[in-house]
């Protein structure tokens, strides 16, 4: 692995791009510069809006330029591709169909480290932006797996989604932490253990 060279579709948004690569170099265990994980990004934060195209369906396909995005950063080496974005897992197959190499599933990655950890779950609790929610691109992937998904109620959804915008900004604090806890503990509420 640590010869393989890593694709990053990213810029959706920048600071989860950065996010994923400390973790790709936290996870690592290097000695020196030498013994890192070569990673190849493509930061765009230009790509078409997810929510113009899936909520309101008035924006572009984002389809393309995810597609031009991985080719491009398998033309340049990427052994695999990842994408640290959920909603643009929408998009999925218009990626893989663009490219030879291995695209990464978030999403199945994450249902099976959640259900690895918690084996015995009927139910589990997601904090999502509305696009993720409207997609169904976790609850398909839990149902086929036997297990319920809640998420917040209405107003409290309002709340993560204004939260989870300004968390794209870079400029956030108290404000977004609270919202975060406060549709956790309604989740808890109504009945999802820890």
């Amino acid at each position: 692995m640590a010869n393989k060279i890593v694709g990053v579709i990213g810029g959706m948004g920048p600071e989860a791009t950065v996010d994923l690569m400390r973790r790709v170099i936290e996870a690592t265990p290097a000695q020196d510069d030498i013994d890192h994980i070569r990673m190849i990004v493509d930061n765009n934060p230009k790509v078409p809006s997810r929510i113009e195209a899936i909520i309101e369906g008035t924006g572009e396909s984002p389809a393309p330029t995810l597609a031009e995005m991985a080719r491009k950063l398998e033309a340049h080496g990427a052994d695999f591709l990842v994408i640290p974005c959920n909603t643009a897992h929408y998009y999925l197959n218009d990626i893989r169909s663009a490219v030879s190499v291995p695209v990464i599933d978030m999403i199945e990655l994450t249902v099976d480290a959640v259900l690895r950890e918690n084996p015995s779950i009927d139910t589990a609790g997601l904090l999502a932006s509305k696009a993720v929610l409207q997609t169904d691109l976790y609850m398909k992937r839990f149902q086929e797996r036997g297990v319920d998904l809640i998420y917040p109620q209405t107003k409290l959804q309002a709340e993560l989604m204004t939260a989870i915008r300004t968390i794209k900004t870079g400029n956030y604090g108290t404000t977004e932490r609270n919202a975060l806890r406060s549709c956790t503990q309604n989740l808890l509420a109504r009945g999802l253990r820890r």
